[in-house]
């Protein structure tokens, strides 16, 4: 009776698992489907076929087959992540466990589960975070819980130079189409270099080297990444301008350190974050950068294996820090260089007078308007010589009005004397003709 009572409940734990389950003799003849199996195959009836047969044959199923057919002629077990097309086209992702019964009733055991709705998920959670992070999540023991822990890191921020003036004349719909573009060239360059996208601030990139995993060459990987990310802003702006579009120019600024990496937020809502003075300094030494500029602080240069190449070395006052920080102009980090657009200097022979005003700190325009002369202007209009008597540093962004109806934004890149060096960071749309008026 107990016997009678105990296949009843088997048999029906069998008929309504949710996971479909085929049992199969040895040469792969189908026993016996549950309820799972006949709906996921599609199946009325199984007598005398394979189970190989129960699938449809598509291109999408034919590594499912195959499968099933390694399994029963070579006698093995098997566990594997496929995908499955069923009758009616939908796509399944099925994680599927074949094995073989071999004490001496020569049968064997498949298991499916549909991992389908799992796998959407995870995917999308990926996408919203970054890969490395839904890893760390989804595997490390800890990975859900708050708190953090200080890591040896080094951060890389990019910014595009001018989109914020550039924003407000595209619409919408092609401000997001430019955007998505160029995050997804950029972040292709970043995953390929072991770099963490912790979030896009606007148009700008945060991204941490050596975490949440570990990695000992974080500094050589975020510089080499950096200096690959501007050669690919070649092919975006060949995108763009094959679409319409204006050309984007991108300034990076990297620095390395100690920092809190962890889960940061309430129990409700947390996302994987990275902060301290490491974090604040990389953002700083960014701010002093053009387009198509990378600088470095000598924390990153000091932890570089490769021999790094650069054009230029400044120096900034830290907040709160007792002495003057050096960063520096990479252009290239062992057999990584980076591809310039060549321009050339040509004489103003006019001579003509602009005023201007020094930015200082947050954004802060000096009321004192300083005056001096263009000599100089490149041919692709991205660099002048100011001569003035004005006190000006390098790396000091200054505003220009241009009195046409626009203000024109400008960084020092160069200081020597009474001659100052500028790259425009951002144009108004008289720039053109302001720039004939020099001319």
């Amino acid at each position: 009776m107990q016997d009678d009572m105990r296949e009843a409940r088997l048999a029906y734990i069998f008929a309504n698992m949710s996971d479909a389950v085929c049992i199969t003799k040895k040469n792969g003849a189908v026993l016996h489907v549950n309820n799972s199996a006949a709906k996921l195959f599609g199946l009325s009836s199984y007598e005398g076929m394979k189970i190989w047969d129960v699938i449809r044959f598509t291109e999408k199923n034919d590594n499912l087959i195959q499968l099933f057919l390694d399994a029963v002629t070579q006698g093995r077990d098997i566990n594997s992540l496929v995908e499955y097309e069923a009758n009616d086209g939908k796509i399944y992702r099925l994680h599927v466990n074949m094995t073989y019964m071999n004490e001496g009733s020569g049968i064997f055991v498949m298991v499916a589960r549909d991992l389908t709705e799992l796998v959407r998920v995870n995917s999308a959670f990926a996408r919203y975070t970054s890969p490395e992070i839904a890893k760390y999540v989804l595997t490390t023991p800890d990975g859900e819980k708050q708190g953090g822990q200080t890591r040896d890191v080094t951060i890389m921020m990019s910014d595009l130079r001018g989109f914020t003036a550039l924003s407000t004349k595209l619409h919408p719909d092609t401000l997001i189409t430019i955007l998505n573009h160029y995050f997804e060239e950029m972040t292709a360059v970043i995953s390929r270099w072991h770099g963490t996208v912790i979030e896009f601030l606007g148009d700008g990139i945060f991204v941490v080297f050596g975490a949440p995993s570990a990695d000992p060459d974080h500094a050589e990987h975020a510089v080499s990444c950096a200096l690959e990310m501007q050669n690919a802003m070649m092919s975006v702006n060949d995108w763009n301008a094959s679409h319409g579009y204006p050309a984007l120019e991108m300034g990076i600024g990297i620095n390395s350190g100690p920092a809190v990496v962890g889960n940061i937020g309430s129990a409700d809502k947390m996302k994987y974050g990275c902060m301290g003075e490491t974090v604040n300094l990389a953002g700083r030494t960014e701010t002093f950068t053009t387009g198509s500029q990378i600088y470095i602080t000598e924390r990153t240069k000091a932890q570089l294996r490769s021999e790094l190449t650069f054009s230029d070395e400044q120096s900034f006052m830290p907040k709160g820090a007792a002495s003057p920080m050096k960063i520096f102009a990479a252009e290239g980090l062992g057999d990584i260089h980076m591809t310039h657009k060549e321009y050339v200097m040509r004489d103003i022979v006019s001579k003509p007078e602009v005023k201007f005003f020094k930015i200082t700190g947050a954004k802060n325009v000096d009321g004192e308007e300083c005056t001096g002369k263009v000599t100089q202007l490149s041919d692709d209009e991205r660099y002048a010589v100011i001569e003035s008597e004005a006190h000006v540093d390098a790396m000091q962004n200054i505003m220009i009005n241009t009195y046409g109806g626009g203000l024109l934004y400008a960084k020092a890149v160069h200081v020597s004397g009474k001659q100052i060096t500028i790259c425009f960071t951002s144009k108004p749309d008289n720039f053109s003709s302001w720039v004939k008026s020099l001319i």
